[in-house]
């Protein structure tokens, strides 16, 4: 516990001495969370054979925010947009043939159900995103299993990514406080009278 409130004290120390703003600390912690994940999710994935995890990389990008309330929001809304995606883009898979309508007609079909049956506004890019990722790995393999293998792998990496950001922004928020600044109503209102 001291050893947080000493990196706490360190950091508001920083603050003051370079006359960081509250934003200018949460691009510096981010840039650190960013730092620390990209390693954990580069060398895991390099050590798994992954031979491009840049989908795993923007993922991990996409949900390390350096306030962990928001990488949480972000990491459940861009999870249930990315299962909207992969169900739509194995479904196609499933039932469509391989035409080059496939690609469009799934990336509509999963931008219609993010937006009027799931409706998380945010990250709803991410459902027509991982759709193409699941069809794309179907055409660029030339077989269904293929292609349902691949994409399974390239969704994995997806969430991967996604937690990999999500427990590194929540670990730094505990090893690295960055409070807010007090408004100066507040301020006013607990200063004694």
């Amino acid at each position: 516990m001291s050893t947080r409130r000493s990196l706490a004290r360190k950091a508001q120390a920083l603050l003051d001495r370079f006359g960081f703003s509250y934003e200018h600390l949460l691009g510096i912690r981010f840039a650190f969370n960013v730092f620390i994940a990209t390693t954990i999710v580069w060398f895991t994935l390099r050590r798994l054979n992954v031979t491009y995890p840049i989908w795993a990389i923007a993922s991990m990008v996409a949900a390390a925010d350096p306030q962990p309330e928001e990488a949480r929001r972000l990491f459940y809304c861009r999870t249930v947009n990315v299962l909207v995606g992969c169900a739509v883009g194995f479904a196609m898979l499933f039932i469509g043939n391989r035409s080059d309508w496939m690609l469009p007609c799934a990336l509509a079909v999963a931008v219609l159900i993010s937006s009027y049956v799931v409706r998380i506004k945010t990250m709803w890019r991410q459902a027509p995103i991982t759709a193409a990722i699941v069809i794309a790995a179907e055409i660029s393999h030339g077989a269904r299993e293929g292609g349902v293998a691949s994409g399974l792998h390239k969704v994995g990496e997806v969430i991967f990514g996604c937690i990999v950001g999500l427990v590194v922004s929540w670990l730094m928020s505990k090893v690295w406080l960055v409070r807010p600044p007090v408004k100066q109503s507040e301020s006013e209102d607990s200063s004694p009278v």
